[in-house]
């Protein structure tokens, strides 16, 4: 949102009643590539602001009858994000103070010059960027993996991510695709981090996450009113990543409905915040995610052609954990280390016995799997070591015991056991693995239960 940047004008609410300066701090604002709208009294600027939406306001201190610092607190009321300025004529130590304690960004005296007015534009900006940055920094405290290593001996793995880090300085939009587990959302964070814009926000919307509507709300925004519930304006996360990177993790999983919006995002690099007519310009470069195929999908019709080509320009393919054998035990130990420092335990490595095992186990959940065994042993070894009994149990079970498939002498129940272990294996939570199985957790409860798991 830098001032005189195309496409990424502010928009701004000018309420004054001077006619005269109204004309030209509207001509100044504009000459800066800023969006006005006018208001010449409050009750016209309560009225604006209760539908629209606008990034920053100059407020008169003085219109007609009404006073400026009394209108303050109602406006930051409509619109708890807005900046507002206030400007005025008589300008004193005690008005500037008070205005600042009522919630004014900021204090302009008349008369001011071009040169202030870009200045204080150039402060709206630079703290927006910063609670953008915040909130990106805040997701990755609240999301820190420990499986970042990204090193591997394995040429498929080698070969995905030349692909991926010889795109990452483009604006070009990848599409990562591989099983539940294998990284992809830790890739899209590598790619980010190696482009163009490693310095702004990176943002991820996790598709599967909501429903339709709330999707909508949670990629775009909303403003007040816009539906039920939707009690004051909402920042999207399409506004957060400005200037940065936006990741649709999952996006195989978007609702049918949302997807042509999500296609104009991608083809016009704009869009509007759900109850707001505005549109508005999208400047983040667009990174996605799937575990399905969507080849497949757009067979059956559950996705759009048109928006798997926009997203396919360069596809990534992460290989699964069963393909990558070198690359198994360097990362258990990455992971046993990382543990071990979390948990302040002096463990120095894994039996021999542990090793093996960590071998011969397909892990169908891939380095989330992994991950979760590795700290599941670091937390309940007692020694320097983490050994074969604190690894989970379908961990230490030998080729010839371990699980079951289908079509084997087995029984329904015995196949059944066997799934519901593997999908709680590749999934993060019970409810995550409720969703894949098709069940409620309550139902998946009492199989756990039941089976032993």
């Amino acid at each position: 949102m830098e001032p005189n940047c195309k496409g990424n004008a502010m928009n701004i609410l000018l309420i004054d009643d001077d006619a005269k300066l109204q004309k030209s701090l509207r001509l100044a604002l504009e000459t800066l590539g800023q969006k006005v709208t006018e208001a010449r009294d409050g009750p016209q600027a309560i009225e604006l602001l209760g539908h629209r939406l606008f990034d920053a306001a100059f407020l008169d201190l003085r219109l007609g009858q009404e006073q400026g610092l009394e209108l303050l607190p109602t406006l930051l009321g409509l619109a708890p994000g807005l900046d507002i300025i206030v400007i005025t004529a008589y300008a004193t130590v005690e008005t500037a103070v008070e205005a600042m304690r009522r919630g004014a960004f900021d204090y302009l005296p008349k008369p001011f010059t071009p040169g202030q007015l870009r200045l204080i534009l150039e402060r709206v900006v630079r703290l927006r960027r910063l609670q953008s940055r915040a909130a990106e920094l805040e997701e990755q405290i609240h999301s820190v993996v420990p499986e970042a290593d990204l090193q591997t001996e394995e040429p498929v793995m080698k070969e995905a991510l030349e692909i991926a880090f010889k795109a990452a300085s483009s604006e070009a939009t990848i599409l990562i695709h591989g099983e539940s587990g294998t990284g992809k959302g830790v890739l899209a964070r590598a790619i980010h981090a190696r482009g163009l814009r490693s310095a702004a926000p990176f943002i991820t919307v996790h598709c599967p996450s909501l429903s339709a509507e709330l999707l909508e709300s949670e990629l775009f925004g909303h403003v007040r009113g816009a539906f039920t519930g939707a009690v004051q304006d909402k920042v999207g996360r399409v506004a957060l990543a400005e200037g940065g990177t936006l990741f649709l993790d999952e996006i195989g999983e978007l609702p049918l409905p949302l997807q042509p919006k999500v296609l104009r995002l991608l083809q016009e690099k704009c869009y509007e915040r759900v109850g707001d007519p505005l549109t508005r310009a999208c400047d983040a470069r667009i990174l996605s995610a799937t575990n399905r195929n969507l080849d497949q999908a757009v067979a059956a019709g559950a996705f759009r052609e048109d928006l798997f080509y926009r997203l396919n320009v360069i596809e990534v393919t992460l290989p699964s954990l069963r393909q990558r054998p070198k690359d198994l035990l360097p990362l258990a130990d990455h992971l046993l280390q990382f543990f071990a420092r979390q948990s302040s335990k002096p463990i120095t490595g894994f039996t021999e016995e542990a090793r093996a095992a960590l071998l011969r186990y397909p892990w169908p959940g891939n380095v989330r799997e992994l991950r979760n065994a590795i700290e599941r042993g670091v937390i309940l070894t007692a020694g320097p070591c983490v050994g074969l009994g604190d690894l989970p149990a379908q961990v230490g079970l030998s080729p010839l015991t371990r699980g079951v498939e289908v079509g084997a002498a087995a029984t329904l129940d015995e196949i059944e056991a066997e799934h519901i272990r593997r999908v709680l294996a590749a999934s993060p939570t019970m409810e995550e693995a409720a969703t894949v199985l098709g069940i409620d957790p309550s139902t998946l409860y009492r199989k756990r239960k039941r089976y032993g798991l």
